[in-house]
């Protein structure tokens, strides 16, 4: 196996056995010099040699269980950044928006999951303009990964006098928090702004700037963390939500480039792919990536979702219905 040793040593799991690995390569090199300076010692420096293959093999072996466990474990996070930001559609899309929000913290309450609001830009009727939360809990990220993308409703809005139908649009995107970062965010590349936590109506609740706008200058993405006791804390939350997105956007772009593996079978995760259909007047919800419906749309909005995802976890697919 050809393990890059300086990425190990980074690795605080895999560190110790990067440096038995280093000693393992100089030791090699070390009895393959004897072997060509001396014949009489071709023998034993061959038994050396076997002797030294053995424990690399034992420790690379090692190297690769833990590699894999680390693995899993990122794959399978238990701390996730869920947004939610209206989209086409106006008040409408706002209000679909906020639903879309009370769905997901309705069915991380069946899950026993810990919801918390790390912040939320509301309009006038109560609606999301855009809103973001951090959940807490097993296997969360395992259900809750394909959810990122545009989610679409059709509906008669309660203030359509002709009864017209409306389509409106809302996008979600689910982030899981890694422990293990990735890469590092060069600070120059940062805007940093403060200001003061808001209640309703707007008013400042707070008289200390403590709510936290981090920008990353390079790609355009902002993030904002308002509802932690403190500057820091909100700064803190900021700087991992940040990271989050900066990682999920480098994981949007290989999955692009392998069309071909089972992630793009179901969509790219990008935020921009339309993934779900919620028709209030045929009372259906239809999954455009497998195709496939289901009805009871009343009770699906009130956080009984865990039919549809394990149905795209699996890629179980029906005949999807316009």
């Amino acid at each position: 196996m050809n393990f890059d040793l300086e990425e190990l040593k980074k690795n605080h799991n895999t560190s110790y056995l990067a440096g038995i690995l280093e000693r393992l390569n100089r030791e090699e090199e070390q009895v393959r010099e004897m072997m060509g300076g001396d014949d009489d010692l071709h023998e034993m420096a061959s038994l050396e040699l076997k002797s030294i293959q053995e424990q690399r093999e034992v420790t690379e072996k090692q190297v690769q269980d833990i590699l894999d466990k680390d693995k899993e474990e990122e794959e399978m996070a238990n701390e996730v950044v869920l947004e939610v930001r209206a989209g086409a559609g106006g008040d409408e899309a706002s209000l679909f928006a906020w639903e879309l929000a009370h769905m997901y913290e309705l069915f991380a309450t069946m899950k026993g999951w810990q919801w918390k609001t790390n912040y939320e830009s509301k309009n006038e009727l109560g609606g999301y303009k855009e809103a973001s939360f951090e959940i807490k809990g097993r296997d969360i990220y395992s259900m809750l990964r394909y959810e990122t993308g545009v989610h679409r409703v059709q509906r008669v809005p309660a203030t359509e006098k002709n009864g017209r139908v409306h389509t409106s649009t809302a996008s979600v995107a689910v982030l899981p928090i890694r422990k293990k970062v990735l890469f590092e965010i060069n600070p120059a590349d940062l805007e940093m702004e403060y200001s003061r936590s808001g209640g309703k109506g707007g008013q400042n609740v707070n008289k200390v700037e403590t709510a936290v706008r981090l920008i990353h200058k390079p790609t355009g993405i902002d993030v904002r963390s308002t509802n932690e006791r403190s500057q820091l804390a909100n700064r803190e939350k900021a700087m991992t939500i940040l990271t989050a997105k900066l990682q999920q956007l480098k994981e949007e772009e290989e999955a692009k480039k392998y069309s071909g593996e089972r992630k793009a079978q179901i969509g790219t995760g990008d935020r921009s792919e339309k993934i779900r259909t919620y028709n209030y007047s045929q009372d259906r919800v239809t999954d455009h990536r497998i195709k496939k419906s289901w009805h009871n749309l009343p009770k699906i909005m009130l956080g009984y979702i865990e039919e549809i995802i394990e149905s795209i976890k699996s890629g179980e697919t029906g005949d999807e219905e316009e």
